[in-house]
């Protein structure tokens, strides 16, 4: 028998051994995990980022390609017969690095060009550019691949670039590690991007990354809408109310002609959003000014 006095109370249990019992035990399921996780934060024993990467892997795992990979349609691609001259303004302007090599058509993918690799051409006029010479070969993966494993085949091979088939064998996209990673530590910056302090960031003719905080003003005149800025004062809100709830990474929702994806996001609001412009609806869609195409000048 315990003869230790406890004054009348109960033996002082502390968090962290009722925390280690429960990993002992372990979570039933998922959703248990999570919470065990948020109740961590809550205490201070993990960070509000170390919260969100662990639960953005967790996340990552129910992914599949075609919910990240670039549409077929945005994919910039260089041709197989093109020389060095007509390569170059396709490659400075997108600021890319690898690139998808192509036949007659974005359905015949025969290898990918690094841009890196045209340089001894360019300025060496005594060397005959062949692409065959420098053309990596080409990887295919079916859309439906999970990301964490297509993470893990990444690392693996030391590949960056794989292109993406659908069903019936065509080409859907391409996906690249950056495009994985950025589902785990959120949009990821390098030194081509604009400033932090730009609302709209243009990736191509169609696609864009912006702020959830941009002015619904700023967006308007940037894209020919007319988003009503009666109730809202940034584009975050007519955004979160077409969810009708807090979105989590990953949730996309469209808007007349225009489909917004959640880039990043906590609990409590919408930080980053990816806009796809999609050609304009048959018929005007949602309240006046939401279904707006941009104007023709971008």
């Amino acid at each position: 028998m315990d003869d230790r006095p406890n004054n009348g109370m109960a033996p002082y249990k502390s968090w962290f051994d009722r925390l280690s019992q429960a990993l002992l035990r372990e979570p039933r399921d998922r959703e248990q995990l999570v919470g065990l996780l948020r109740d961590a934060q809550q205490r201070d024993l993990l960070d509000a980022d170390a919260l969100g990467m662990i639960e953005s892997v967790l996340q990552v795992s129910e992914m599949q390609v075609r919910d990240v990979m670039i549409p077929r349609a945005q994919m910039v691609v260089v041709n197989r017969d093109a020389t060095t001259e007509e390569m170059l303004p396709t490659i400075i302007e997108s600021s890319h690095s690898r690139f998808p090599v192509i036949n007659d058509s974005r359905d015949e993918v025969v290898g990918i060009l690094l841009a890196k690799d045209l340089l001894r051409y360019r300025f060496d006029g005594d060397i005959s550019f062949d692409i065959k010479d420098v053309m990596r070969p080409a990887v295919f993966i079916p859309e439906s691949k999970r990301l964490n494993v297509l993470l893990k085949e990444f690392r693996a091979s030391h590949n960056h670039l794989a292109i993406v088939v659908d069903e019936y064998g065509g080409v859907a996209g391409i996906v690249t590690i950056e495009d994985v990673l950025e589902q785990i530590v959120g949009d990821i910056e390098d030194e081509h991007d604009t400033d932090d302090d730009a609302f709209i960031r243009k990736r191509s003719e169609t696609h864009f990354v912006l702020k959830a905080l941009t002015p619904i003003e700023d967006f308007n005149e940037y894209f020919g809408t007319a988003f009503s800025d009666e109730e809202f004062d940034t584009i975050g809100g007519p955004v979160v109310q077409a969810f009708g709830h807090v979105p989590k990474r990953g949730e996309s929702v469209m808007i007349g002609n225009l489909e917004f994806k959640v880039l990043h996001a906590d609990k409590r609001r919408v930080h980053m959003l990816r806009l796809t412009v999609l050609s304009p609806p048959d018929e005007t869609a949602g309240t006046a000014g939401q279904g707006v195409a941009p104007d023709s000048k971008q």
